[in-house]
């Protein structure tokens, strides 16, 4: 079972990858270098994806007291952590030929960024606090506190004056991308989101063999 959704996500990443660079036509404004948004957006949406699954099992915690549902909050915030990290890497190679600078104070970068120091202090607090279930607790908090960022982040644009421009695919019109274009971003989007699956499914994995998830307290 995991070898085969391992094969099954190689091949959706590298038909993503081919799709991007050959099939999809090149922007009419930006030209190529628009490409990257086949990796950025889907980069930032399963970042979303990951700190939502944070979001109900971090909730679930607190209600059931299980490790199987902490396990599963801090294995999906590592990952949202390292594609919100993506996100913001790809973003800045987009935005110096697009903009003429690698960062700027926007606000849909800048509450990116506050995502990522959340999420990421999220994870320095599992790491410092010694005793397992007031970490947990703590922990499961501020994931559900830091969620509250990611309807921030999807507004910014409509709420605020922005360099960046408004969402092309979530948008209560429809998407604004040609089909050509939104059928090779919608591929990658799944590619990447049985990326995450994958790496979920491994993560919870490696945490039963160090047995650190336990059976629900009686």
């Amino acid at each position: 079972m995991k070898k085969g959704l391992g094969i099954v996500v190689f091949l959706a990443l590298t038909a993503g990858l081919y799709m991007a660079m050959v099939f999809a036509p090149p922007d009419a404004i930006q030209g190529n270098v628009q490409r990257i948004m086949y990796l950025h957006v889907p980069s930032i949406l399963v970042a979303y994806l990951a700190f939502s699954v944070v979001f109900v099992s971090s909730f679930a915690y607190l209600l059931r007291r299980t490790s199987r549902w902490d396990a599963l909050a801090y294995s999906s915030a590592e990952i949202g952590v390292v594609f919100t990290a993506l996100s913001i890497i790809t973003g800045s190679i987009w935005g110096r030929p697009t903009w003429g600078v690698w960062w700027t104070w926007d606000a849909r970068l800048t509450t990116t960024a506050l995502l990522f120091v959340i999420y990421a202090g999220y994870l320095m607090l599992r790491a410092f606090i010694e005793e397992p279930e007031r970490a947990a607790r703590y922990s499961a908090v501020l994931g559900i506190i830091g969620f509250l960022d990611i309807p921030l982040i999807h507004m910014s644009v409509v709420w605020w004056r922005t360099l960046h421009q408004p969402s092309s695919l979530i948008r209560p019109e429809g998407p604004a991308i040609a089909t050509p274009m939104l059928f090779v971003l919608l591929l990658n989007v799944a590619a990447y989101a049985l990326l995450y699956v994958y790496l979920l499914k491994e993560r919870i994995r490696l945490y039963e063999l160090e047995g650190l998830v336990l059976k629900p307290r009686e």
